[in-house]
């Protein structure tokens, strides 16, 4: 547990999903591009393209309306694919038990760097994006709806990231030590079914975390 608070973990892991994640984008990108006629439906990876798209494209919807969305639809499906791919990475392979010189390995999400940085960069976005539309007017909303409420609209903007980090973190790092602990007392088969329950709680993680970012931007710029 102690490699999820250091770097020992982070760096072949995270650089080993987030070019995972990179790739398998742009080879689907390149696919995508091939020509369809006007007619045709979408079929295979043009197909896989638009519905990941559509997917995200309505998280960010649902949470930031119709007039505001479409600039923030890359920033949501960027985070969700490179959650969502850490996590199943995490849930598939048993990253423990592949020993390195100095260290371990584990899903990117799996060490606290990562989704603290997550957060962060989830932070700057809505910050940026509420300075953006309102300007200096941004920082009224900490004296809304009294002066009183102040410290604790303060403390919110520093709880929302902490929330976001150690909730993923949490939920990763659970799921890996229990996966770990089964593969190793009952090899092959016991593990299965925890690592199937894995791949979906992986996969609500990243829902999670992209929904919750969404509406804090538009939170923020409302």
């Amino acid at each position: 547990v102690a490699g999820a608070f250091s770097g020992a973990t982070l760096v072949p892991s995270l650089l080993l999903a987030a070019r995972a994640t990179v790739s398998v984008c742009a080879a689907v990108a390149r696919h995508a591009k091939a020509p369809v006629s006007e007619f045709q439906a979408p079929s295979g990876v043009r197909n896989f393209q638009e519905m990941t798209l559509g997917y995200t494209s309505d998280i960010a919807k649902n949470n930031l309306g119709e007039s505001l969305y479409r600039p923030w639809v890359p920033f949501v499906t960027t985070i969700f694919l490179f959650i969502f791919g850490s996590n199943w990475s995490g849930a598939l392979v048993p990253w423990k038990f592949l020993e390195l010189p100095e260290g371990e390995l584990a899903a990117p999400t799996n060490n606290i760097n990562t989704t603290v940085a997550l957060s962060l960069l989830t932070s700057v976005a809505y910050f940026g994006g509420g300075l953006a539309r309102k300007g200096l007017g941004y920082f009224a909303r900490y004296v809304k709806p009294t002066p009183i409420l102040l410290p604790i609209n303060i403390l919110e903007d520093f709880t929302k990231p902490l929330s976001l980090s150690f909730r993923l973190f949490g939920n990763v790092l659970a799921d890996e030590l229990t996966v770990a602990v089964l593969t190793f007392l009952v090899p092959f088969v016991v593990p299965l079914p925890i690592m199937a329950l894995g791949l979906f709680a992986g996969s609500i993680q990243a829902l999670i975390f992209a929904t919750l970012a969404s509406a804090y931007i538009a939170e923020a710029l409302e």
